[in-house]
């Protein structure tokens, strides 16, 4: 028997979350087996857990949680064998299959991904999804011609789970960071990871009033998109691109075509959740050189199983700060 945050639906079709014990015949198909030792909480996990499964789960009862790490103990595939510590983000687990949420989980061996040298269990989950969204966006946007010593790099919705990674890694990496937050507590916080400059959301949440204003932003990653994302695109430098991460401020984005035709920028749709192997094993071996460990912890609020529920509510309602790290064990 093992524990595990299980989502099932009442009368009404609302969904309850709640702890309960399960057995290893309860887990789905799969080739491996993994005794998870921690998740974490992401936006995708607090709809999951929420009224109606927010559209993304298809079938009850459910256990959510779309990142976890843990130890293999079983294994029918050639690239894993038991005792390997292994880390998964993505793929539709937490969502369309069972997820991290328990403290066991069976998967396809195609979603995982060694746990690298040089970090833990626990700091892959202090990573997850958010924080290997960030790392995706930080090399596309080098990728792309981005390099330290220019204008400041902006990064919206900083204080959240992708903005406070991004935050950190562009300062160690020694670009200049403007964080743009609504929250006027944050802003020690993200002095704390390495921001140079704090941008008042309201500073950029006025409707686009010209296609091009000056040139002020070496790159951006963007968690916010809508109105922010199409003002955005009018203030970068010369062939400069926004890492587009999310849609905090809404799917439209009322924007001009001219930002691309006379300034050469570029906008790039970030997509962690089916990321090809080779770029995940680059992504998390990039982590480990590029995101100090000492700005991670502070980034860092324990929970448990038992905390879910509640933490899913507060992370919809924009009440999460940094990452959470769950110990499914605790």
């Amino acid at each position: 028997m093992f524990n595990a945050l299980v989502v099932t639906q009442n009368e009404d079709g609302e969904n309850v979350a709640q702890v309960q014990q399960l057995e290893l015949s309860d887990l789905p198909a799969g080739n491996v087996t993994v005794a998870v030792e921690y998740s974490t909480v992401n936006y995708k996990d607090g709809l999951c857990m929420g009224p109606r499964g927010g559209g993304l789960v298809r079938s009850y009862p459910h256990v959510p949680g779309i990142d976890f790490a843990g130890t293999v103990e079983e294994s029918h595939d050639p690239r894993y064998a038991p005792g390997d510590k292994v880390v998964l983000t993505g793929w539709r687990v937490g969502e369309v299959h069972w997820g991290g949420y328990g403290q066991k989980a069976r998967v396809n061996a195609d979603w995982l991904v060694p746990l690298p040298d040089g970090l833990s269990t626990r700091q892959a989950m202090a990573v997850g999804t958010a924080g290997f969204t960030a790392m995706l966006s930080v090399m596309a946007l080098e990728d792309h011609g981005m390099t330290p010593g220019g204008r400041p790099v902006l990064v919206t919705g900083a204080a959240g789970g992708v903005g406070s990674v991004a935050t950190a890694i562009l300062a160690h990496k020694g670009y200049g960071v403007a964080a743009v937050t609504g929250r006027d507590e944050s802003q020690e916080y993200l002095k704390s990871l390495g921001a140079t400059q704090i941008v008042a959301r309201a500073e950029l949440n006025e409707v686009i009033k010209r296609p091009l204003e000056g040139e002020t932003w070496a790159g951006c990653v963007d968690a916010v998109g809508g109105e922010m994302l199409a003002r955005i695109l009018g203030q970068l430098e010369y062939g400069a691109s926004v890492a587009a991460v999310g849609l905090a401020g809404g799917t439209a984005m009322p924007a001009s075509v001219i930002p691309f035709l006379l300034r050469g920028v570029n906008l790039l749709g970030i997509d962690s959740v089916m990321q090809p192997f080779e770029n995940r094993q680059r992504a998390w071996q990039r982590v480990v050189t590029d995101l100090p460990m000492d700005k991670l912890e502070a980034m860092v609020r324990p929970a448990t199983l038992s905390d879910l529920p509640q933490l899913g509510a507060d992370i919809l309602a924009g009440q999460v700060q940094g990452r959470v790290v769950v110990d499914v064990n605790a």
